[in-house]
């Protein structure tokens, strides 16, 4: 897994997927040690289930992305 990196002057444009990363390697890369591609490719889509699907945000009034957005369109 690479971090992208911008052009000189444009640190923006990555800002979301660099605070994601951050996130995913806080919370699930490190201090675990992987031996194969395959663990480490399972533990991260378990991970991105876990990140739509379960974990919680205080930004999205307490609701995971999924069923913030689910809510937002029965709203609409």
């Amino acid at each position: 897994m690479f971090q992208s990196m911008s052009r000189k002057g444009t640190c923006l444009d990555n800002a979301i997927m660099e605070n994601f990363f951050s996130i995913l390697k806080r919370e699930m890369y490190y201090g675990k040690n992987f031996h194969s591609y395959d663990e480490l490719k399972t533990a991260i889509d378990r991970y991105l289930y876990y990140y739509n699907y379960q974990r919680i945000k205080e930004k999205l009034d307490w609701q995971s992305p999924v069923m913030y957005r689910l809510n937002a369109n029965n709203r609409s």
